[in-house]
């Protein structure tokens, strides 16, 4: 079958294209003839710290497709299912949280290829109303907006949600999702592009990251941050943030230290939580959701298997806003 490898040099530089062996399933396990996928930021990060003694990996952890073949002991799932994947591996409850979630895509083969085997109990029907280039690129970042919001930050309806950095498929379905349930949501972004596209896909409010914070947000303090960007922002937060509000962090684009007085945490006893991927229960609970208010990925642009590496490109120089989508046919 044909595959997107990363061989273990630092980097975009690792990737290939190439024709790999195609696996039988093992016990318990579903073999996937993939129709799409979708990029993560995960992937580049996986990327940046590999080195030349790392074994070779099969990148990707979105997916959907059909399934072709069951392995023994498989009775969950049926050949020729259409299947979107769950791309979280042995977690199946919300509260048992693993020290270091597994992922599909690194260390195990993930869904750049023509081919997945999964664990049966990852392979959950797709949704009919969505297509494939729309069920491809959900997974991940649609259950990590999912989690962060509704399970960690236990966001309502009427409450004030402030993402910052609004662009990527996470924070454009953190904003669809809040806005199901009528909550307020404000963005910000250094790209007037993405500030306007926001706007028009339903945030109420839209500002530059790095303009005067109290003159844009004035007395609307916010009840929830949702926070991918770490230190650059991160003591920001505390001054726009209600008191015993939420700052839910789950990514570090702009490095991992953090520096802010500790007063502004415990005065207004301000709850920062971490959140990262999420469980199967919570994403069955996801797709329930999606299906009922009929939210849609923003696909920023698909591109074909074998033109990966412009793909990740697009991602790294953060061009994107929305998912970015791979076709395998």
């Amino acid at each position: 079958m044909k595959a997107v490898i990363h061989n273990g040099k630092t980097g975009l530089q690792g990737l290939s294209f190439q024709e790999v062996p195609s696996k039988k399933p093992g016990y318990g396990e579903v073999k996937v003839k993939l129709k799409s996928a979708g990029l993560n930021h995960r992937d580049l990060f996986l990327m940046k710290n590999k080195s030349e003694r790392d074994p070779h990996v099969i990148l990707g952890s979105d997916g959907a497709g059909i399934i072709e073949e069951v392995g023994e002991g498989v009775k969950n799932v049926a050949i020729q299912t259409e299947v979107i994947i769950f791309p979280t591996l042995n977690w199946d409850l919300k509260e048992n949280v693993p020290a270091v979630p597994e992922i599909l895509g690194g260390p195990s083969d993930g869904t750049l290829a023509e081919y997945v085997n999964i664990p049966s109990q990852n392979a959950i029907k797709k949704p009919s109303y969505l297509s494939w280039e729309e069920a491809g690129v959900l997974p991940l970042s649609a259950l990590t907006a999912y989690r962060a919001l509704f399970t960690k930050a236990q966001l309502k309806k009427g409450e004030h949600l402030l993402i910052p950095g609004i662009g990527s498929g996470v924070a454009t379905y953190a904003m669809f999702m809040a806005k199901a349930i009528g909550a307020t949501v404000s963005v910000t972004s250094r790209s007037e592009e993405k500030r306007n596209r926001a706007l028009q896909l339903g945030a109420d409010y839209a500002f530059d990251s790095y303009s005067n914070w109290d003159e844009q947000l004035q007395e609307k303090r916010a009840d929830v941050v949702l926070d991918s960007i770490g230190p650059a922002l991160f003591s920001e937060y505390f001054r726009h943030v209600k008191p015993n509000g939420r700052i839910v962090s789950f990514g570090a684009s702009s490095g991992d230290d953090l520096c802010f007085p500790v007063r502004s945490l415990f005065f207004p006893q301000i709850n920062i939580l971490g959140t990262s991927m999420g469980s199967c229960e919570e994403f069955h609970d996801m797709l329930a959701f999606i299906e009922k208010h009929k939210l849609r990925p923003v696909i920023d642009r698909t591109y074909p298997l074998e033109k990966v590496c412009e793909a990740y490109t697009r991602m790294q120089e953060g061009r994107q806003f929305g998912n970015i989508g791979i076709i395998m046919e």
